[in-house]
């Protein structure tokens, strides 16, 4: 708000009668900052953006820790960043290359990937990572979860992450995952017209208001946020296409009903 209002952040403090250096704190959340002081600084920014203001508002009002929070220290701070990212969606869209959705993921899968890590990780990083992420798929069982819509590439559906049978068994448990209200799964087969992006996974996770959307990529080096709008309209396009060659909800559970025989 303040960079569209034209404003500094020293310009902004001598506007609002508050220390620059404070406002800069502020946006780089080291201080807290109050719904009252959100509505504050929307009014001296020029903000008329009503349900923006609100749901920024409404954030600053929140008190209290996820459940997320014991595992500070132990995972990677984008773990807990992403945690809740999905938590706070108000939808959440991903897709998916080489590997079944976190959310969709068994332990047995997940301790698979996380065995191909590199660097390796020593058993207690990966114990605390498939708990953490057999945890955040408890999220679907809330009674506010955030839809979820899965876009996941055939190749990922054939991949063998810790051989025959396990593979089976996640098919299995993601067939099971798209009969739940809460969970889509769209396929897309090897036999459409291409398919756009690089290849990279993508979430996109809807805020409240448009503004308060994200982005959020997988990374060698970890998760990557990506929040201007114009990134955030280049992703809604492409997850749209990707929606466009995907086959149907029925069609794709034929599909890995298909790929689970052939194995």
């Amino acid at each position: 708000m303040r960079e569209a209002a034209g404003f500094t952040s020293r310009e902004a403090g001598a506007r609002l009668g508050i220390d620059h250096t404070k406002i800069s704190h502020m946006e780089t959340a080291r201080f807290g900052v109050s719904s009252q002081r959100v509505r504050l600084l929307a009014s001296g920014y020029g903000c008329v953006d009503a349900p923006y203001v609100d749901a920024l508002a409404e954030m600053a009002s929140e008190r209290g820790k996820g459940w997320w929070e014991s595992y500070r220290g132990i995972l990677p701070a984008g773990f807990l960043d992403l945690t809740e990212l999905e938590c706070r969606a108000a939808a959440l869209c991903t897709y998916q290359i080489a590997h079944v959705p976190g959310l969709a993921q068994t332990e047995d899968y997940a301790r698979a990937v996380f065995g191909l890590t590199f660097p390796r990780l020593t058993e207690d990083d990966v114990e605390a990572r498939i708990a953490h992420r057999v945890r955040r798929a408890q999220m679907l069982e809330q009674e506010d979860a955030p839809g979820a819509v899965a876009l996941i590439h055939e190749a990922a559906l054939r991949m063998r992450f810790g051989g025959r049978d396990l593979a089976r068994t996640q098919l299995a448990h993601l067939l099971k995952l798209s009969e739940h209200p809460k969970f889509t799964m769209r396929v897309i087969p090897f036999e459409a017209d291409g398919f756009a992006g690089s290849g990279q996974a993508v979430l996109y996770a809807s805020g409240s208001v448009e503004q308060l959307d994200t982005v959020q990529l997988d990374s060698a080096h970890g998760a990557i946020f990506l929040d201007a709008q114009a990134q955030l309209s280049a992703y809604r396009d492409l997850l749209a296409a990707m929606e466009r060659r995907s086959l149907g909800v029925g069609r794709s559970r034929d599909l890995v009903r298909e790929i689970a025989r052939e194995l």
